[in-house]
């Protein structure tokens, strides 16, 4: 497991991130522990959650990840060997269990978001605080358009850095981080940092892999001069880039489960995969680990977030740091790449 510093702080974290968004849902607790477990054994030293996961949001199963994520950290003592990071929500009306459907990046929604990760981590602090997304009406989510409104009731960036600011201040918060961002977003987070003194973001939480490199468009150059590293999630398309959903929906899997989350299903995406696929198996590579393989060694990318259902498949994708793509490889993604330039947003 290779390591590296995550923007301009002085974070160490593992090239290989555990997401934990299935915890809860897809993954009874003692699941989720196992994960964990193996994760920490393969040197993984980051842990990415949230206080809406587990995915879907369900008023039922709210904040129940980060809860199994504080009860491994109780039993298990690891918190100063860990990394961790969460993440409050922006604007969400269509989830009225979370702060009576008023949630947004104001003071005070802020305050009470920190204060319930933190006592349901079970800890007194978090290495990385960040914003799960905007707050204004903008594209993400799979939306490549931006579609102007003026009727936008929005918390401003500098409130939202003002709030984070205090937090680090009080010790509850290391460094910030922002998610689901555009290179509006990342560049007027940095100019508010710059004018009012306060936290600097480190990181940026963005969808990339095979069929999204959209990031690479705008976002890039600005991570690289600015010293901001990607965390790149969804490296698998939502399990798309396995290959496994070519004849079938397997029982249990996500795309069966929750059947709304198709973005990565578009008739170019799984014409793109087949490409991907079939690249991986002339090389005699697991198409998972390709994809992964990939991101593990983009110069911009801080951590690849994984997430898995089993240990099986954690194993094979913490495996993935086992492997370097030549650049006959690297070159046949490219060529793919241009064929099919983003299929899926």
């Amino acid at each position: 497991m290779r390591y590296k510093r995550l923007g301009r702080s002085d974070l160490e974290v593992s090239e290989i991130c555990l997401g934990t968004m299935t915890f809860g849902e897809q993954n009874t607790e003692a699941e989720a522990h196992a994960q964990l477990d193996m994760a920490v054994e393969y040197g993984v030293n980051f842990i990415d959650t949230a206080e809406m996961y587990p995915i879907p949001p369900r008023s039922e199963t709210y904040t129940k990840t980060e809860q199994i994520i504080g009860n491994w950290l109780q039993k298990t003592g690891k918190r100063e060997q860990i990394i961790l990071a969460s993440k409050v929500i922006g604007q969400a009306d269509w989830m009225p269990h979370v702060r009576g459907g008023k949630a947004c990046l104001d003071r005070e929604n802020i305050k009470q978001a920190i204060e319930g990760s933190l006592r349901r981590l079970q800890t007194d602090y978090l290495d990385l605080y960040q914003v799960h997304w905007p707050d204004r009406q903008t594209n993400f989510f799979g939306r490549l358009e931006y579609q102007q409104t003026d009727k936008e009731t929005a918390t401003s960036i500098e409130e939202t850095l003002s709030v984070f600011g205090d937090l680090v201040m009080a010790g509850k918060v290391r460094y910030v981080g922002i998610s689901n961002e555009t290179p509006w977003g990342a560049m007027e987070y940095l100019r508010a940092s710059d004018k009012l003194d306060f936290p600097r973001i480190i990181s940026i939480q963005n969808p990339y892999n095979l069929l999204n490199r959209s990031f690479e468009i705008g976002l890039s150059e600005i991570c690289h001069r600015e010293k901001i590293d990607l965390l790149a999630y969804s490296p698998l398309g939502f399990g798309v880039l396995t290959g496994k959903y070519f004849d079938q929906q397997p029982k249990n899997s996500r795309l069966s489960l929750f059947p709304d989350y198709q973005r990565y299903s578009t008739e170019n995406g799984m014409a793109a995969t087949r490409r991907y696929v079939d690249l991986a198996i002339k090389h005699q590579l697991k198409p998972a680990q390709m994809a992964l393989a990939f991101i593990n060694q983009r110069t911009f990318a801080g951590s690849n977030i994984i997430g898995a259902t089993s240990l099986q498949q954690l194993q094979e994708n913490l495996k993935s740091t086992e492997i370097k793509l030549s650049e006959e490889v690297l070159c046949e993604i490219e060529a793919i790449h241009r064929q099919f330039p983003n299929p899926c947003p």
